[in-house]
């Protein structure tokens, strides 16, 4: 299993100055005063296995884990926990295949928090089941502070359960089944929303394909009444054609009427010029 070997902090709280603490095997004791920043060092431990709640870090919002400042000391705008594990026994995931790792929560002011885990960045929920699947972790019954040991005792059966799990080393599990069973139900629910949106979209072809037979019906009117659009004009035009070659032929037939009464002109004025030269 994983082994804690060092915890590291920097402006954390009390601890404005870089401070370590070894964790050596055995049984590893701090001892002193109230006020000394004891409770600080579990606070450090939840906060850098993936705590996400300033309440249980005794403050109204998590930017207040970082030193605030004294009489003597101006407020530090960035606070860094590091925690070392030994991994010989390789008890970590298979793609965490180091002997040491290195967790690192980082805070800045108004910005939030990163973790690096052997200095490459991971998200915070890889960090936790890290910790879950190590039997630990922020909210692990194995952080015994104070009213604890009471509140264990008078657990409800759901929260022995967990106690159990989280013993057997199965907490992991548990939390990947939760994270699981959420993407199923997003699952679920984007198949819903599919669902919908099926239905809206056979709605909408229904209407397109409407659409799409009445346009066909005017397509083929449209045709229709080209053609007989164009017959019209190809009659019509045939029918000027007609009146055009009538009206030639009457033309030629009035030139020739126009001809034959000129040479009868013609000859009555002869006939007439005859005669006067005739006349005593």
């Amino acid at each position: 299993m994983l082994h804690f070997t060092r915890l590291r902090l920097a402006g954390f709280k009390s601890f404005v100055e870089p401070a370590e603490l070894r964790i050596e095997p055995g049984l590893t004791g701090v001892v002193g005063p109230n006020g000394c920043g004891k409770s600080n060092l579990i606070e450090a431990l939840r906060w850098v296995m993936g705590e996400t709640s300033a309440r249980q870090m005794r403050g109204g919002e998590m930017d207040d884990v970082i030193f605030g400042g004294s009489a003597g000391r101006p407020a530090r705008s960035i606070a860094e926990v590091t925690v070392g594990l030994d991994n010989r026994s390789r008890a970590a995931p298979p793609h965490y295949d180091y002997d040491e790792l290195e967790v690192v929560r980082r805070i800045e002011r108004g910005a939030g928090s990163s973790y690096r885990l052997n200095g490459r960045e991971v998200r915070a929920r890889d960090v936790q089941l890290l910790f879950a699947d190590a039997a630990t972790g922020a909210r692990s019954s194995g952080l015994v502070s104070q009213g604890r040991v009471g509140a264990l005792i008078g657990a409800r059966p759901a929260d022995r359960r967990l106690l159990l799990e989280e013993a057997a080393g199965i907490a992991g599990l548990r939390s990947r089944r939760a994270e699981a069973e959420s993407r199923l139900k997003a699952a679920e629910a984007n198949l819903e929303r599919l669902d919908d949106v099926l239905a809206t979209l056979a709605e909408q072809l229904r209407l397109l394909q409407r659409q799409a037979r009445q346009a066909a019906r005017y397509r083929e009117l449209s045709e229709r009444i080209r053609a007989l659009e164009a017959r019209l004009l190809d009659l019509a035009w045939k029918t000027a054609l007609a009146a055009i070659e009538a009206a030639r032929a009457a033309l030629r037939q009035g030139d020739q009427a126009v001809e034959a009464a000129a040479g009868a002109a013609a000859a009555a004025r002869a006939a007439a010029a005859g005669a006067a030269a005739g006349l005593p």
